[in-house]
Formats: C-alpha cells, sequence, structure tokens
C-alpha cells in the first residue's frame, strides 16, 4: 500500500495528505503528477508558496547553475553574492517602482518567523506590549504568531497562555452595514474600554486561512489613518496574499498605504524554497546586531531562484496585467456558477484568489473531494470550513483555468447530489 509508511510511522498531525491521498512523484506548472502517472490540475500552489508553478524552467535553470558552481547555500546572515544579487534586484523592480524605502530583514525561512520577528520589532519600537488583530486572523502557529491568530484550532493547540494580543473586528465582519474602524476607534479613545495601549495592528489585506475575507482599500486606508492617530505601527502580512496573487506585487498597493513594516514568505523565493523577508521602515530599524537570528535566515539557493523570478516576471507590468486579466476571467466564471448553485452563499477575493462560501463544511468537504477524484487539487479554509479556496498559479493558462473551473462547476453539482439525506434536508430547509 503506497500511503502505509505515511500511516505508521508520520505523526497525527499530517493534515493534507488525508485531503489528498496519494503518492505525488514530479511537477511541472500548473500540474502534478503521482508515481502512478495520474495527473492532478493543481488550484492549491502549495498554499500560495508557488505562485509561478512548479519546477519553472527559468528559475530551475538558475538554481542548477548556482549549485553546479558551488554556490555558498549556508550562510547564515553573512554577506554572499546570491544576497547581494537578491537585494539589488528587489530593490530596482520592487521598491523603486512602488517608491518604498525598507530596510530588509532575512528571518528564519518560514512566515511564522518573519510574524515573530515583527511583533517583537514593534514592541521595542513602541515599548508596548499590546497587539491590535483581527477576527479570523492566521499569521502562524510559534506562540507569538499564534496569538494573534483567532481560530480556535490553532490557539488550542498551543498548549500555553498566549497574551499581549487584542481581538477587533475584521472588515464587514458584522455585514456590510457595519464599520469596524468604528468600533475599534471608539475603544482606543475610550479610557474606560480596557484596551491597553496597542504597540501595532497586524493585518491581512485579504485573510486567507480565514475564509478569503477581504478588506476594501477604503477600510485599509482607514485602519491606516486610525494607526496614525493611535500611535500604532501597522504591519501587513503579506505572506500568502503577495507576490502577486491579487494582481499587483504587495496586496496593499490597491489601496495606496505605506505600512511601517511587511512580512513575506511563500512565494518571495519563487521556487517553493523557504525564505523569508521583513521590511521595515528605516526609522524603526532599531535591532542590535544579534538581536534576532536563527541558524537557517539566509537561504542563499532562495535568493538564487527569488531574483530570477523577480527578473522574469517583475521587470515591467505585464505579468501583473496578465494576472490582472485572468483574475477577472475567474470571479466572472465563479459569478456564473452562482447563479446556477444556490449552495454558494458568497463569493469572496481578489486578483487570482478566490473564496467560494458554501452552506457548510460537509458541502464544502465533498466538493473538495470530487475534485480530487476529478483530477483537480484545491482546498478548504474558513473558522467551519465552509469556504472553498481557489490559489491557482499566476502563470496558469486560461485554458487549464477552464478545465478546472469545469471540474469544480461539476464538483458542485456532484456534491449536491450526493449527499447524505440527512444533510440534503438541513440545507434544504
Amino acid at each position: 500500500m503506497p500511503l502505509a509508511i505515511f500511516d505508521r510511522l508520520e505523526s497525527e498531525v499530517r493534515s493534507y495528505v488525508r485531503s489528498y491521498p496519494t503518492v505525488f512523484a514530479r511537477a511541472v506548472g500548473s500540474h502534478i503528477t503521482n508515481e502512478d502517472g495520474r495527473e492532478y490540475l493543481d488550484f492549491f500552489a502549495g498554499a500560495g508558496s508557488l505562485n509561478y508553478g512548479h519546477n519553472h524552467p527559468t528559475l530551475k535553470a538558475a538554481l542548477i547553475e548556482y549549485l553546479q558552481a558551488d554556490g555558498i547555500l549556508h550562510g547564515l546572515d553573512m554577506a554572499t553574492q546570491a544576497k547581494r544579487e537578491f537585494m539589488e534586484t528587489f530593490e530596482r523592480t520592487i521598491l523603486k517602482p512602488r517608491r518604498l524605502d525598507y530596510k530588509m530583514q532575512f528571518t528564519g525561512p518560514t512566515g511564522t518567523n518573519a510574524v515573530e520577528a515583527a511583533l517583537k520589532l514593534a514592541r521595542q519600537v513602541k515599548s508596548r506590549n499590546n497587539i491590535l488583530c483581527f477576527t479570523n486572523a492566521f499569521h502562524g502557529v510559534t506562540t507569538g504568531s499564534v496569538a494573534a491568530t483567532g481560530s480556535s484550532k490553532f490557539r488550542d493547540a498551543t498548549g500555553a497562555s498566549l497574551t499581549d494580543t487584542q481581538f477587533v473586528p475584521y472588515a464587514n465582519y458584522y455585514g456590510r452595514d457595519v464599520n469596524t474602524l468604528n468600533l475599534i476607534e471608539k475603544q482606543l479613545s475610550d479610557p474606560g474600554s480596557g484596551m491597553d495601549a496597542p504597540a501595532a495592528v497586524l493585518v491581512e489585506c485579504i485573510q486567507g486561512e480565514g475564509g478569503i475575507n477581504t478588506a476594501s482599500a477604503d477600510w485599509l486606508r482607514g485602519l491606516a489613518s486610525l494607526c496614525r492617530r493611535h500611535d500604532m505601527l501597522l504591519i501587513v502580512d503579506d505572506i500568502q496574499m503577495g507576490c502577486g496573487r491579487t494582481g499587483s506585487f504587495f496586496s496593499f498597493e490597491q489601496a495606496g498605504i505605506n505600512p511601517d513594516i511587511v512580512t513575506l514568505s511563500k512565494s518571495i523565493s519563487g521556487y517553493g524554497l523557504p525564505m523569508a523577508l521583513v521590511l521595515i521602515k528605516p526609522e524603526y530599524d532599531i535591532w542590535a546586531p544579534s538581536a534576532h537570528n536563527g541558524t537557517f535566515r539566509g537561504n542563499n539557493a532562495a535568493f538564487v531562484t527569488a531574483t530570477a523570478a523577480l527578473n522574469t516576471f517583475w521587470a515591467d507590468n505585464s505579468f501583473a496585467d496578465d494576472v490582472r486579466v485572468k483574475g477577472r476571467l475567474l470571479h466572472q466564471r465563479l459569478e456564473h456558477m452562482r447563479k446556477r448553485h444556490p449552495h454558494i452563499t458568497a463569493l469572496r477575493g481578489r486578483g487570482m484568489v478566490a473564496g467560494i462560501v458554501l452552506e457548510n463544511s460537509e458541502m464544502a468537504d465533498a466538493v473538495s473531494e470530487r475534485c480530487f477524484e476529478q483530477g483537480l487539487i484545491i482546498e478548504t479554509c474558513g473558522p467551519h470550513g465552509e469556504v472553498v479556496k481557489m490559489l491557482p498559479p499566476l502563470i496558469m493558462s486560461e485554458a487549464d483555468l477552464e478545465k478546472g473551473l469545469q471540474i469544480f462547476d461539476e464538483a458542485l453539482t456532484h456534491a449536491r447530489r450526493t449527499l447524505a439525506p440527512a444533510v440534503v434536508e438541513e440545507i434544504s430547509a
């Protein structure tokens, strides 16, 4: 049995293998192939780590050339050619065109490492402990990051007290008729609210794990203004929604805001290699040398592929324009489906990320399972697991995008027909 060794030896904490019960062997572009030769279309993209697809040939060639030349792989935070080339390229292709002025901090290699560093730095800058974070937020599962994460599933698993964070309602948390910024402003302004003065606000412009909840440009601008009025740093977690996912390199560009700190990971390496980056306004870079370190905070192989990705996709606006075109196509097709499938209760997202809200988690799980049976890899999210999340690689062809949407359309119909009678009766009621 091909999965027997995983069942016997791997921890029960494993999750994705339960949703995709097969052994994968190779991947190219938007397709993953299992060891039996069956090909799957990928609408998951490594949870947003593979915006440029699997094994992009240009990125692969750069990595192979670097390895064959015995390029440095492990260098702590020492100066290397690979790091220098990445920093120069990131400044030229991303920061300068957007008139952004940031220092770069290379943390441990995952997104939660970047968030931990950002929170620690904000607390040093403001000499305060409290961090405002949002309902349904997800920022990681290490102690500091999970303290800013809303989901009880992740919070309950820590086995420790989670402190120095305070949750406030995200955009539209109480519906479109309630401006949640007014509620936050009231708490911050009222000395009787019990809210300790925060050092910073930590926000996702689109909440990924929380259900593809999308903040409007107006709401984000209002949040930035609120931070200025109350002397709080604005930290944007762009780990899943950055690197082009929303149709611009950063998810906050549409709002025209300038965060004090930005965290990046997932697709920043361009190739699925571990890498994390914190962008810091220069006036807030008050770190003492080695005050926040880590053995793997300089993944030179990731620098190489990240540089190749920036040069390939971000030297001009053509890639972002293409993402926006395909994003409009994606959301148009989903709107048509919504009219034919009454169990779709809402559609969310922007660019090439979409959240299809279904009536309950049973329906979402049934749709995801049927998609996998038909050769499409897709995942669910949301506080109750009721949202199907689409994160196709940004390089996906329109033909593959259409193919995946056809499979998803059929899965909606199939799930509706085959749900257990009790569930169907509950939904119909």
